[in-house]
Formats: structure tokens, C-alpha cells, sequence
């Protein structure tokens, strides 16, 4: 059978990838501060894209007309005004201001101290504006600065001064030493013992606790240092897991005293700061901003509505490449100019659709939502990204990629939108599903309510779910339990019993 070459044409459909369309399913998951981001790169690399902040520009345009007559031109002076008039004016205005007769300078001086009291600390800085020497805050002490503060007076010698400072360089926010002594007395060619002394120095300085390498002598230095460490309260201080496991019985026993010495060792113990560095540490949190606000209508029903102030605004400036286009004759210059005007107009239609799919899928969202917002977690339904996809005709991965990083402003606070989505557990009576959601708060309020003498296990929480209508495991209540941070029952009863016991 010979073999031979021939040429077929052959029709298929098949999804390319284009970059336009990988960055608009990059833009879906992008939260508000990323998109800022990538808006402002592609506007340093598009010369054909604006960004427009409507508000900015009315506050420039309020500004200009309210500094037009302010600034006054010599050549729009009135009629007859000339510079032998106006340098008149002037001298006969400085002279007012300072006079030569002493009494009338001495009469004039308690209404310039009183314009000069009242006056606003107010400057003028570079650019013309206004500035407000009271608004001015000192820099945050940090931890570094106060402890670099305290080795200059501790320490004489420059070889001590150096070696505290590489101690303060290993000391972490919460203010714990997380450095070697060996490694640290290697590096800088001298003795261990020495190293090890000037660490014992530094362990005494303001506040107390700080270059802790562990917990426990954090708590043994504020200890120290209130001269409060005995050997009972080292005994404590050196069993923190049987405290943490509420063995009273246990911690008796090793410190050797009665139950309730036992429980004001613990308040003072309770007293101390097991982080003594956080008190100087500078972060702020940024606080978090809704992508959508949700508010009641008068209809009853639920307004949806985008928040405007995480939509970048963004414009095609068709008339600039208008002017360019016509005026260049290089090819590569027209080639870049289209593929600029291509790149702009696909940007933003990828906004806009962003903006619409968003809108979307918080709408459907608040819709199969609709009792929680009513009345509260315990109506909150199961919900999958299957069900939202279904709904609006979208793809699953769709609706994943616009829920990440979202939050939604709600009458009962604001919400990340991964939040609606909960797992299902079923009825014990074969009614409708609950939302796991819904179960932790119950899980969380029984607990809350419980009384010393009578502490819920998990397997009386299973009971009591059953009788309400929530067929769930023992097994599931201990991971809800212990993902919401609540010790298991008998830690809580011997903590309920030493609480009753102090507040006798």
C-alpha cells in the first residue's frame, strides 16, 4: 500500500483563550484594591485611557472659581488706579500698621495680639493650599525606638551597646527574643556567657517581659518584677498546660496549696500580658469596604445596588487618538495607536461586565437569602455555587471567581459573599435542611447559657439538636465546637466550678 500526501479542510469549534479573555476572568476575582491597581498600571501603559473621579473634579472646579477673585491681575485694575496710586495705598496701609507715634502703636497692639491669637495656625504650603500645623501627629513609638532608648542608659561599653542592639533586631512584635545566643555570639566574635549576660540586662527593661523566649518567662519577668515569684507561683507559671487543661487538682498538688490560693494565683496570672511588645506596635487595620449595599425597600423587598466608590471609573479618550492617528504617518506608530484603542475599549467593556455579573450574582444571592436578613443567622439557608449558577445562567467557576474577595453591605452588617454559602445539614424530621451556619449559633448559644452545675457535653448538644429538628453526628459537634474555640466539657465544668468558687 503505498503512501501519499494530501491537503483535507476541515470545521471545528473550539475555545481559545485570548488574553482579552483571560483578563476579564482575571478582573471577576479581583477585589476593589486589586482592580485599583490594575486599572492604574494599564493607565500608565495606555496613553488612550482616563480614569474619571466626577467628585475630585468638582471640588478642582469649586476650588478655581472660589480662588478667582482672590487672585487679582495689575492690569485688570480700575480705571485711573496707577503704580504711584496703588504703591501709596500701600505705604499708607504699612504705616497704619506700624506708626511711628509710640501711643498710637502701644493702642493698636491689643488688636493685633487679639487677630493674632485668634487666628488659625494655618500656613500656606508649596502648591498654594492651605495647611494645618494641628494636624500634625508625632510618629507612633515603636518597639525598636523604645527599646533602642533604654540600651543607650543601660549599657557604658560599645561592645555591650552592640550586642543588645543585635538582640533587639531578633525581637518579634509581641516583643519574645526569637534569636540564638550561640549563633549571636559567633557572629560577633565574642563569648556566649557574655551574650547570655547582657540578654539577662535587657530582660529587665520597660515593660515588663520583654526578650521572653517563651511564655513562661515572660510571665516569671512580670512576676519578677511585681516580686511575686515564689515557689508556688513558679510552680504555677512552669505548668502552663495543666492550666490550660484546668487541672486544678493537679496544680494543688505541685504548688502546694489550697484551692483558694490556687484561684488568686490564676487572677494574677490572668492580670499579666502575655504579649508585652503589641502595646507599640503601629499597624492599623484597613477597614473593609462593601462591593454591594443591600437596603430595604419600600416595597418590602431588597434593594440591591453596586457600591460606586469601588467601581473604577474609567473613559476611552476617542479624541486624542482621533488628533494623533490623523497626524502620524509611521506604521508602527498606527499599529501601537490601534492596539491601544483595542486594549482600552476591551478594558472597559471587562468592567462593565464585571460591574453587571456582580450585580447579578449578589442579587440572587440576597433573593435566596431573604429570611436571614429578616430575622437573623438562625434563617440562614444552605446554598451552593451550583444553585446561584443555576439560577442565573451562569457557570459554577463564574460564580465562584466573583464571590472571592467580595463583601456585601447588609441591614445586619457587612458580610464576605463566601459567607451565604454554607453546607446543608439534614432534618431529623424530614423536614427542610439547615444551614450549618445556623447550627454553630445554636451550638454557641447553648453553651453561652449553660449552667456550673450542669455542663453540656456533646453528646447532650446532639440530643438537644435532634429534639429541634437537626439530625447531626457527635463527631460534628466536636468540630464545630472546637472550630468556634470552645474547650470541651470538662475543661469548661472545672473552669465554671473555680469561677463560682472565686465569686463567693
Amino acid at each position: 500500500m503505498a503512501l501519499s500526501a494530501k491537503l483535507q479542510m476541515r470545521q471545528s469549534q473550539a475555545l481559545v483563550m485570548t488574553p482579552q479573555l483571560m483578563q476579564s476572568i482575571k478582573l471577576l476575582q479581583l477585589s476593589h484594591l486589586e482592580l485599583e491597581r490594575f486599572v492604574d498600571e494599564e493607565i500608565e501603559r495606555n496613553p488612550l485611557l482616563e480614569r474619571i473621579d466626577p467628585q475630585s473634579d468638582a471640588s478642582t472646579d469649586q476650588q478655581q472659581k472660589e480662588a478667582e477673585p482672590a487672585s487679582g491681575d495689575w492690569s485688570e485694575a480700575p480705571a485711573g488706579w496707577t503704580a504711584e496710586s496703588i504703591a501709596g495705598t500701600l505705604d499708607s496701609s504699612l504705616e497704619n500698621v506700624f506708626p511711628d507715634d509710640p501711643g498710637q502703636a502701644a493702642s493698636l497692639a491689643p488688636d493685633l495680639s487679639a487677630q493674632w491669637k485668634s487666628a488659625p495656625s494655618r500656613s500656606v504650603g508649596a502648591d498654594g493650599s492651605a495647611f494645618d500645623f494641628e494636624s500634625i501627629a508625632a510618629a507612633k513609638l515603636t518597639l525598636r525606638d523604645h527599646v533602642g532608648e533604654q540600651i543607650v542608659f543601660a549599657f557604658s561599653e560599645p561592645a555591650a551597646r552592640l550586642i543588645a542592639q543585635e538582640l533587639a533586631d531578633d525581637l518579634d512584635d509581641a516583643g519574645y527574643f526569637r534569636g540564638d545566643v550561640g549563633e549571636i555570639a559567633g557572629r560577633l566574635g565574642t563569648d556566649a556567657a557574655e551574650v547570655a549576660r547582657i540578654l539577662a540586662v535587657c530582660q529587665g527593661f520597660d515593660p515588663p517581659g520583654l526578650f521572653a523566649r517563651d511564655l513562661a518567662e515572660c510571665l516569671r519577668l512580670q512576676l519578677r518584677q511585681r516580686d511575686r515569684l515564689d515557689p508556688a507561683m513558679a510552680a504555677l507559671v512552669a505548668n502552663l498546660e495543666l492550666l490550660a487543661r484546668r487541672d486544678f487538682q493537679a496544680l494543688k498538688k505541685l504548688c502546694g496549696v489550697d484551692e483558694e490560693d490556687l484561684l488568686d494565683m490564676m487572677g494574677e496570672i490572668r492580670a499579666l500580658d502575655p504579649r508585652p511588645g503589641l502595646a507599640f506596635a503601629g499597624g492599623t487595620a484597613d477597614a473593609v469596604v462593601a462591593d454591594v449595599e443591600v437596603k430595604p425597600a419600600n416595597d418590602g423587598s431588597w434593594t440591591v445596588e453596586l457600591n460606586g466608590d469601588t467601581l473604577p471609573r474609567v473613559l476611552v479618550d476617542q479624541l486624542y487618538f482621533n488628533q494623533v492617528s490623523g497626524r502620524t504617518r509611521d506604521p508602527n506608530e498606527k499599529e501601537f495607536l490601534a492596539d491601544c484603542l483595542q486594549s482600552a475599549n476591551w478594558l472597559t467593556r471587562s468592567l462593565d461586565q464585571r460591574a453587571r455579573t456582580i450585580l447579578k450574582v449578589a442579587s440572587e444571592i440576597v433573593r435566596q437569602q431573604d429570611a436571614f436578613l429578616l430575622h437573623g443567622i438562625r434563617h440562614l439557608r444552605p446554598l451552593n455555587l451550583r444553585n446561584v449558577a443555576e439560577a442565573i445562567g451562569m457557570h459554577e467557576s463564574t460564580v465562584s471567581r466573583v464571590t472571592s474577595n467580595k463583601y456585601m453591605l447588609t441591614p445586619r452588617g457587612v458580610f464576605e459573599l463566601r459567607f451565604f454559602f454554607t453546607a446543608s445539614i439534614a432534618a431529623s424530621d424530614s423536614g427542610e435542611a439547615h444551614s450549618s451556619e445556623a447550627v454553630r449559633d445554636r451550638i454557641r448559644v447553648m453553651i453561652e447559657q449553660e449552667q456550673p452545675g450542669n455542663v453540656l457535653s456533646d453528646d447532650a448538644i446532639v440530643e438537644a439538636l435532634q429534639k429541634g429538628g437537626v439530625d447531626i453526628a457527635r463527631r460534628t459537634v466536636a468540630k464545630y465546637r472546637e472550630g468556634m474555640n470552645i474547650a470541651s466539657s470538662v475543661q469548661r465544668r472545672r473552669e465554671k466550678r473555680a469561677m463560682a468558687v472565686a465569686a463567693r
